[in-house]
């Protein structure tokens, strides 16, 4: 099938910066997956209670949801929210058997470290074997999957891409596996807080700054005339 240009855009680089902002969710979109986050760290660190630190961040995440289907807008990025706090609270009430919260309070955050883990490993290898992943961006629009392959050029600067997509990633497990190895429960939320949007901005700024450098067209491929005499 293929995929529609969006409108103004004339250039690879601009192809690519709407569509990591479109896969992101803009700002609204990284908020209400930030928050419900903030919310249950603050709250375990206050009253130590894992319980009600969930029933927290997923009554945030309701609300935000609510919030959506009122305005009529898409619930997307609120439904990957909810599923990220429903699969962190699953880890966390399984791993909360001894009562006192902390154990389960730690394992909250264990999908998203594991989560981060795979997601870079996988963009690391497409890199690895010259496929890219931001490549297949720009081949869902042009409607030619591969067709960006054949041009070298393309292939570096979405490998370029790639890696800086893949930064934040590695520098969350970096860090926050060890907190969570050492059953840091504060320092570990905030971590997660402030290595999420602000490091995913920091990355996409980076990305902004990649894509400035360059005006590489983003045109169909051209016909190729027959063969005088044919």
């Amino acid at each position: 099938m293929t995929g529609e240009r969006p409108p103004n855009v004339e250039t690879v680089e601009e192809l690519v910066r709407k569509q990591l902002s479109t896969a992101l969710g803009g700002p609204r979109g990284v908020l209400e997956a930030a928050i419900p986050t903030a919310a249950f760290t603050l709250a375990y660190v206050v009253t130590d209670e894992l319980k009600l630190s969930l029933a927290i961040a997923a009554g945030l995440a309701a609300a935000a949801l609510v919030v959506r289907l009122i305005q009529r807008s898409t619930v997307q990025f609120v439904l990957n929210a909810a599923f990220g706090i429903a699969i962190g609270a699953a880890f966390a009430l399984r791993a909360d058997r001894g009562g006192d919260g902390d154990d389960g309070a730690l394992a909250y955050f264990l999908p998203g470290i594991l989560y981060n883990t795979g997601y870079a490993a996988v963009l690391l290898l497409t890199v690895l074997i010259r496929w890219p992943l931001i490549g297949f961006m720009v081949g869902a629009v042009t409607g030619d999957p591969t067709g960006w392959r054949s041009d070298p050029a393309m292939v570096k600067l979405c490998s370029r891409l790639t890696l800086l997509l893949a930064a934040p990633c590695i520098l969350r497990v970096l860090v926050q596996y060890p907190l969570y190895e050492a059953g840091e429960v504060g320092l570990l939320g905030t971590a997660k807080v402030v290595m999420g949007w602000p490091l995913q901005v920091a990355a996409l700024l980076a990305m902004a700054g990649l894509l400035a450098k360059g005006r590489t067209p983003l045109v169909d491929p051209p016909l190729v005339d027959p063969p005088a005499g044919t």
